[in-house]
């Protein structure tokens, strides 16, 4: 039996994480087994989440597999991007230098800050009163 020809790419944006799954083919999409357009809703995140296949214009040469989990729709798309481009990478090491030149290897590291023992939250403080 021929074996399964896929490249692998993880990518994280807040919580969410993206486990990606290139496998040459004519360009589908599956999303935690839901189809592309059903799972990312708006065109903000639709474009997002291709825009790494775009840069290196291979849209349709690469069936994608994605499984992401937590964190919300929009950084899920970002992940997925981040998990598409490392995949790239592993596919072929020179489309490094375009993707690193877009940015997107670079992790993004803004995430919630959690809040403080003592504080209504992580930067707000209960009222002060002297009397």
């Amino acid at each position: 039996m021929a074996d399964l020809v896929q490249y692998y790419g993880t990518g994280r944006r807040k919580s969410a994480i993206a486990r990606v799954f290139l496998r040459p083919g004519t360009g589908e999409w599956k999303v935690n087994g839901k189809a592309f357009d059903v799972y990312f809703v708006t065109e903000q995140q639709r474009v997002a989440a291709k825009k790494s296949l775009a840069i290196v214009e291979m849209s349709a040469n690469f069936d994608v597999l994605t499984t992401v989990r937590s964190g919300g729709v929009a950084a899920q798309a970002d992940a997925v991007k981040m998990g598409i481009a490392r995949a790239l990478i592993e596919f072929n090491p020179e489309l490094r230098k375009a993707l690193k030149a877009e940015g997107l290897l670079t992790r993004d590291a803004r995430v919630k800050e959690r809040k403080k023992y003592g504080q209504k939250g992580a930067r707000k403080r209960f009222q002060f009163s002297k009397r």
